[in-house]
């Protein structure tokens, strides 16, 4: 006789920027062990690997690879705390003097993604054109991060995988190679590339700060988290 079925509790929550509603689940023991296994190895794109196949398997989204990073990062925190616990507890080394290593707990509700000022999807480069950015794909994202010295081309694929639409005027540009993305780009001027720069290098992020006291020196400690294996705990 086959042994029964557990019951799994279902929750829903809304992303934080695209405001997609998404049912999930706490991830299980199985899977749980997949994510050990990647942390293990201490590469961020293997647990990056490890989030995803969690998220595919207990989400109802039906294109995890399209989800902007920080938006992975907060439905997992999401799922783990469902899973193990609200509680995250880690240790953190203080910054004064690079060796007191502090236990710290840290509750996942407070964790949010910060969403700087400034930041804005439509950037205008002349009088009558404009663009409206996408956020970049999550394997885009980390493929053009993770190499050691990311060149011109590195630079230019990912901008020109993230120009949505291209206004001039009235006319509405949606439907375009990648080839012509990169063209489009080489011809703007370096004031006009910064603004583009400046779109990723104020991406919403999940972070979180915290104040920690160093035992030994008693200076308070500002220690901000930030990125996937930050939360990891």
């Amino acid at each position: 006789m086959p042994l029964p079925k557990l019951v799994v509790p279902e929750y829903d929550c809304k992303l934080p920027v695209t405001g997609k509603k998404v049912n999930f689940r706490p991830f299980l023991v199985k899977e749980e062990k997949l994510l050990y296994l990647a942390m293990e190895t201490q590469k961020e794109k293997e647990m990056i690997k490890a989030v995803k196949n969690i998220l595919k398997s207990c989400t109802d989204l039906k294109s995890v690879d399209s989800l902007p990073t920080f938006e992975l990062e907060f439905l997992f925190l999401q799922i783990r705390s469902k899973a193990v616990g609200e509680e995250s507890e880690f240790k953190i080394v203080c910054e004064d003097d690079g060796k007191t290593e502090v236990d710290v707990k840290l509750d996942l509700n407070e964790v949010q993604v910060n969403i700087p000022k400034g930041h804005k999807t439509i950037i205008p480069l002349s009088d009558d054109i404009k663009l409206q950015m996408k956020y970049p794909a999550l394997d885009a994202f980390v493929d053009r991060n993770m190499v050691d010295n990311p060149d011109v081309e590195d630079v230019f694929a990912l901008a020109a995988e993230c120009i949505d639409k291209v206004y001039d005027g009235d006319e509405i540009y949606d439907s375009f190679t990648s080839k012509e993305a990169k063209d489009f780009i080489g011809d703007m001027n370096n004031a006009q590339f910064t603004k583009i720069q400046n779109f990723f290098e104020t991406m919403p992020k999940l972070t979180h700060t915290l104040k920690v006291e160093n035992p030994n020196t008693k200076v308070v400690n500002e220690v901000v988290l930030e990125g996937l294996a930050a939360f990891f705990g």
